[in-house]
């Protein structure tokens, strides 16, 4: 399995071309002979894409494939049934990577072929179809991370009898009817530490993860409105899978924190930042490239982006988020003036990848710079903390206020 290359694709033909012939000349009956030899389908092409929260995998077919899919645990294995298939790309076309650590796939019998992807961790598929193309038909399976208790729940319900294509997304976390879902990210984790202060060598993710926590229990204080961390703990995360944490519990906003360094130390003060494919300064651009090192740091591969779909439908959701997270944003900056000291252009803009949820208003937030003594010291305090807690979430409830005003 996993090795059919196109000689392989020919000389199977060959054989099953020969068989029919002896069919036809024992029993002088073409149905019959076509009926024991059925033509296999011809996947031509195939490619992967993606990281350890999402990937999409694409094989193209000549005709148009009948599949299904199913959930095999111990390890966790995403399995999909074909008809008979002859595999002509190249073994190297369908690697192993991103949530897959093993992909093999073949023949079964004479009427039925089978691909076998075996992932690193619980996975579910969001997306399992067969799309149009101009060349014939495409397979399209998008997986996505998934919790142990959601991947046992996948294999429990399905049937390998009934079981249909379309039939097999089960939610990660939902949200009750009505109520707000806040995202909040504490930038940083594990291997990565993030920033260090300059006096007390505090690293960043110990403060990013205080103060999300504080932000999320006054959060969800409040009636309506519930907060869901990324990480609790000192646990890394790629950029990959806080987006796609956030978009599984359902969030109708992300927020992203973090407490960097400049080389300035003089500079000080909060700064807030939407996404932009164009950085509004050049220190905006800096920080962007530095926040969007920390899967590298971690030894986490940046070669394969993960998929997305590029329509003009995801445009135009794009777009309609970016102009909700510059809304939240000025939410934030209108909470803070006066009360949280702000730099000179407070709303920024440039490339984080952690804000690059299509259809989530997602904003980063510097708390202020370890890299300044007296912002350092702030950061620090508990008081200054629950200050600055407080107004955050007063602006997140004024942003939920208006969205549910104008029916968002």
């Amino acid at each position: 399995m996993g090795r059919s290359v196109w000689s392989a694709c020919l000389r199977e033909r060959i054989v099953q071309k020969a068989a029919a012939v002896l069919l036809v000349l024992a029993s002088g009956q073409l149905g019959f002979a076509e009926a024991a030899a059925p033509k296999p389908l011809l996947a031509y092409a195939a490619r992967i894409a993606g990281d350890e929260a999402r990937t999409r995998i694409v094989i193209d077919f000549e005709e148009k494939p009948e599949f299904s899919v199913h959930y095999v645990a111990a390890p966790e294995r995403v399995v999909v049934d074909l008809p008979a298939t002859a595999f002509g790309f190249k073994q190297e076309d369908l690697s192993a990577r991103g949530l897959f650590k093993d992909i093999r796939y073949g023949t079964m019998d004479e009427s039925s072929a089978r691909i076998v992807l075996t992932a690193k961790r619980p996975v579910q598929l969001t997306l399992a179809e067969v799309q149009e193309s101009d060349s014939g038909y495409r397979l399209v399976l998008d997986a996505e991370m998934a919790t142990a208790e959601a991947f046992e729940a996948l294999v429990r319900k399905q049937s390998w009898e009934t079981d249909q294509e379309g039939d097999r997304d089960t939610p990660i976390a939902s949200a009750d009817d009505g109520e707000f879902v806040v995202a909040v990210d504490a930038g940083h984790g594990g291997i990565d530490a993030g920033a260090t202060g300059v006096e007390t060598k505090t690293p960043e993710k110990e403060i990013t993860l205080s103060f999300a926590k504080a932000v999320a229990d006054r959060l969800n204080a409040k009636p309506g409105i519930r907060a869901y961390l990324t990480r609790d703990d000192d646990t890394f995360l790629t950029l990959s899978e806080r987006v796609t944490l956030a978009r599984q519990a359902k969030a109708d906003l992300f927020l992203s924190l973090h407490a960097d360094t400049l080389s300035q130390r003089d500079i000080r003060g909060a700064t807030v930042y939407t996404l932009s494919d164009r950085a509004s300064d050049r220190m905006a651009e800096n920080l962007a490239a530095r926040e969007n090192l920390s899967d590298e740091l971690a030894g986490v591969s940046l070669k394969d982006e993960p998929p997305e779909v590029a329509d003009i439908l995801m445009d135009l959701t794009r777009r309609e988020t970016q102009a909700f997270s510059i809304t939240l944003a000025q939410n934030v900056l209108d909470s803070f003036e006066g009360q949280v000291g702000l730099i000179n252009n407070a709303h920024r803009y440039a490339g984080f990848q952690v804000l690059r949820a299509p259809d989530i208003p997602s904003v980063l937030l510097e708390l202020g710079f370890l890299s300044n003594p007296e912002d350092e010291k702030l950061l620090l305090d508990q008081g200054w903390r629950e200050k600055v807690s407080g107004l955050l979430v007063d602006s997140v409830e004024r942003y939920k206020n208006l969205a549910v005003a104008n029916g968002g």
